[in-house]
């Protein structure tokens, strides 16, 4: 870990930070003992209301991060809204939010409510009658009820943007602005990320006041293991039988393909169903119940293949994928990072396909091979129509 360009590899035990008791509690009854690198930096300080913009890959930690310096400076006896956290999807915002309930466990009159599209607007003004102290919400809805006067920022203290390249990438950047200077009493803002960039750092010119930057970058031993394979097809024609024979022929019981367009995503996903394999799209315009009802079937078991767009790539709490399909190969480099992070985590193995139908897919991967400088392996079927292995091109 980076504290202002200074290394430090130093371990953190969360009672070595100036915690209370009932943060302390909550810890130890999730059985955690070490701050992760993002957490001994941020926490303090944070805790010294301190502006911080930190990079770290996904996984790492970053909610308890922000989270448990947002739960130490709240006053339960107050009911203003004192901490804004903002995130750029809704299955960020309520994971988010469940973490922050863990975290209160021994935490009395502390309220967390979340505000997101796909749910009634009069369910979630009812939540906000309750008084929270902390609203985890992302832009856009955050910007409904700001615009009904169902939520008040006016006293908040800390605000954080978690996935901050990706909601400003998502296009809220105008909303992200608006929210910002409607709060004037903010005493701090939070900028975490997986990448830094320019819109973000744009934001940090703008809103932070010499902030403590924060890196923490991907050592060996927390690196996903997963093998990563393109399969060169003759055309897109090919994609459906190809990954038909991967999941007969792999045997993987959880899988995510991920598609470019909500229309692919749909298509797909039906075309696996009528090939007797339990598959459902998720994506931005699929109602928010529907979407949870399938998160939780894949999280259980009960669906093989969860057919995905970007907007599923982060923020999503699922860490025994055995494999991603890339059937469409995405248009940026940071998302087929995000997209085979799916599979390969806490430290089982992974694999990822990524399939090339077209002359522009294939220039588009080899750009995100050479620019991530990952050891992907080739495969081509031969002419009895069997999948090889042929020398890396690259």
């Amino acid at each position: 870990m980076e504290i202002n360009g200074i290394q430090h590899d130093e371990e953190i035990r969360y009672d070595q930070l100036p915690l209370s008791s009932e943060t302390l509690r909550a810890l130890e009854q999730k059985g955690y003992v070490k701050a992760t690198p993002i957490q001994g930096g941020a926490i303090p300080c944070l805790l010294e209301w301190k502006d911080v913009v930190a990079k770290a890959p996904t996984g790492t930690g970053k909610t308890f991060a922000f989270g448990i310096p947002i739960l130490e400076h709240i006053d339960p006896e107050s009911d203003a809204v004192q901490a804004l956290i903002l995130a750029p999807t809704r299955e960020l915002a309520i994971q988010i939010r469940d973490e922050l309930r863990d975290l209160c466990a021994y935490r009395q009159g502390v309220r967390t409510v979340c505000l997101y599209g796909g749910q009634p607007i009069d369910k979630q003004i009812k939540q906000l009658k309750s008084r929270p102290q902390v609203v985890v919400a992302t832009p856009g809805r955050l910007m409904d009820h700001q615009k009904r006067r169902t939520v008040r920022l006016d006293k908040v203290e800390t605000v954080v943007l978690d996935e901050a390249d990706r909601m400003l990438d998502m296009g809220f950047i105008d909303d992200v602005i608006k929210i910002l200077d409607s709060m004037p009493k903010r005493r701090n803002l939070g900028l975490f990320s997986a990448t830094i960039s320019r819109e973000v750092m744009d934001i940090s010119w703008v809103y932070q006041r010499d902030p403590v930057e924060i890196t923490v970058r991907p050592v060996a031993e927390n690196q996903p293991d997963i093998q990563q394979y393109r399969i060169l097809l003759n055309d897109r024609s090919q994609k459906l039988n190809t990954l038909l024979g991967l999941l007969e022929g792999g045997s993987y019981e959880r899988a995510i393909a991920f598609c470019n367009t909500k229309n692919m995503t749909d298509r797909l996903a039906a075309l696996l169903q009528q090939h007797g394999i339990s598959a459902q799209p998720i994506h931005g315009d699929i109602p928010q119940k529907n979407r949870e009802k399938t998160l939780a079937s894949f999280r259980s078991g009960r669906l093989r293949v969860l057919v995905a767009t970007d907007v599923a790539a982060r923020g999503l709490d699922i860490d025994d994928v055995d494999a991603v399909f890339n059937y469409d190969v995405p248009d940026e480099n940071e998302y087929y990072i995000h997209r085979i992070g799916r599979t390969g985590r806490a430290k089982r193995h992974g694999v990822s396909y990524t399939f090339v139908g077209t002359i522009t897919e294939e220039i588009k991967l080899n750009d995100i091979i050479r620019s991530q400088k990952f050891n992907v392996q080739t495969l081509k079927y031969d002419e009895d129509g069997c999948l090889m292995l042929v020398e890396d091109r690259n």
